[in-house]
């Protein structure tokens, strides 16, 4: 069979629509619950516990802009008065967005060995996202698991959404990366930039035991150590000494490293991060713009494969051949 190259998109952009609509409709396969996701102890061994991990991150997508759609338009009219015949009018312009960029919201279920894994992608708001969040949970039957853990980059919307939303949680835990980053950039506005493997130098030594002390002391034990040193600050340094106690004292229920690590729990978010590359690998190529509907149906597509269930859907949705 041939396809030319616009039928073929068409073709895929509807079947990423229909696989969509069907995880919207409760009716994507999937071959696995929380009685499968069995918790890893602290020195790797499967345990007889069951646990699962929920994750939620954003992702910019590049999408066509509406000065870009009115751009592309006029060019193709010019085009046509410049062939000089009648042509079938142009189908309907469709709003374009107002920024070049748009975040989309990944949501992902997974066991401590990722042998099992659900993943959702949307282009709607945060409330959609925490929808998604609850519809998931309920799929894999996450408040069966006897560990239930969310590992998340800290953002607001994520932990109000889990609020909001009821998600049957025993923790929620702030990805330590995501720690790391904050302590990094408040190394390089106090200390200034230095070789990230010169350990003699001042700022990195800073932060190495900074982060010591979160990973292996906790939350009181870090919040002492950011007093004591903020106190010692002034001027722009003081400023950004602040920023990061008020970070860390914002999320005083998430810094909770050394019991996760003592259960055998996962401190990073790399599965969830792992995803939004993933599912935005296919469109973000170069010089890719997308409308928001069919980046989603991409995206929708890439989830689907990455959750293990792309043959059982087709197997289930698609009728044999006459």
């Amino acid at each position: 069979m041939r396809l030319s190259g616009e039928l073929l998109r068409q073709v895929v952009e509807s079947e990423g629509q229909a696989v969509a609509a069907a995880a919207g409709a409760g009716r994507l396969p999937l071959g696995w619950g929380a009685a499968d996701c069995l918790a890893l102890d602290k020195d790797g061994q499967e345990t007889a516990q069951t646990r699962v991990y929920l994750g939620c991150d954003g992702v910019k997508v590049p999408v066509v802009t509406q000065a870009e759609k009115q751009a592309r338009r006029a060019k193709a009219k010019a085009k046509r008065r410049r062939r000089g015949r009648k042509c079938r009018p142009l189908p309907a312009a469709r709003q374009g967005a107002e920024q070049p960029y748009k975040e989309f919201k990944v949501v992902t279920l997974y066991d401590d060995r990722c042998a099992h894994r659900l993943v959702s992608v949307t282009a709607g708001d945060c409330a959609r996202a925490g929808r998604l969040m609850r519809r998931d949970a309920g799929r894999v039957g996450l408040d069966k698991a006897d560990d239930k853990v969310a590992v998340v980059d800290g953002a607001e919307w994520i932990s109000n959404q889990l609020g909001r939303q009821a998600v049957p949680l025993d923790a929620v835990g702030l990805d330590f990366y995501h720690l790391a980053e904050y302590v990094h950039k408040t190394r390089r506005a106090v200390y200034g930039e230095a070789d990230p493997e010169d350990t003699a130098d001042p700022g990195n030594r800073w932060a190495a035991g900074v982060l010591h002390v979160a990973k292996h002391a906790g939350y009181e034990a870090l919040d002492e150590a950011l007093c004591g040193w903020v106190r010692g600050l002034r001027g722009a340094k003081r400023k950004a000494g602040l920023m990061l106690l008020g970070y860390v004292t914002q999320r005083e229920g998430m810094i909770r490293y050394p019991e996760f690590l003592a259960q055998g729990r996962q401190i990073g978010s790399g599965p969830t991060e792992s995803m939004c590359k993933a599912t935005t690998l296919r469109i973000k190529g170069v010089g890719m713009r997308w409308d928001a509907d069919n980046a989603e149906a991409l995206m929708a597509l890439e989830a689907l494969d990455q959750s293990g269930a792309w043959q059982a859907y087709w197997d289930s949705f698609l009728s044999p051949a006459a």
